[in-house]
């Protein structure tokens, strides 16, 4: 009997603490996504003063980054003048997107994530809101 409640309770404090340390996690892969388009957007406005241009053979001027947690991609537009890069969550990470352009204009988007907020927020959301 004794061995029952003490397995009892060791599922109960489990079921409560797995998903609160999933979220520790999910913070702690988030800040690449952010901090690698930050780099990123250094690196092209380094090329655009380089070359005039965002575009190189129709791709972007700068190397996208390497993720662990996140897929990158980039796209040009307005004939070499303008970019978007995108980051794409896998893993504890999926259904989030980050993005951000030549003017610096950053973006989330929550897609089935696990943090289920709303819409697009218009700021780069780095924590469970």
């Amino acid at each position: 009997m004794e061995v029952m409640i003490t397995v009892a309770i060791v599922a109960i404090l489990a079921s409560i603490a797995m998903p609160a340390y999933q979220d520790y996690i999910r913070r702690g892969q988030v800040q690449e996504a952010p901090s690698n388009l930050s780099d990123f957007r250094v690196r092209m406005e380094q090329f655009y003063q380089d070359s005039r241009s965002y575009s190189v053979g129709g791709n972007c001027g700068a190397p996208l980054p390497a993720g662990r947690y996140f897929n990158y991609a980039c796209a040009i537009a307005n004939g070499g003048q303008a970019y978007t890069a995108t980051a794409n969550g896998i893993g504890l990470t999926a259904g989030l997107a980050y993005t951000v352009d030549q003017v610096n204009n950053q973006q989330t988007t929550c897609t089935g994530c696990a943090w289920n907020f709303a819409g697009t927020q218009t700021t780069w959301v780095v924590k469970k809101p």
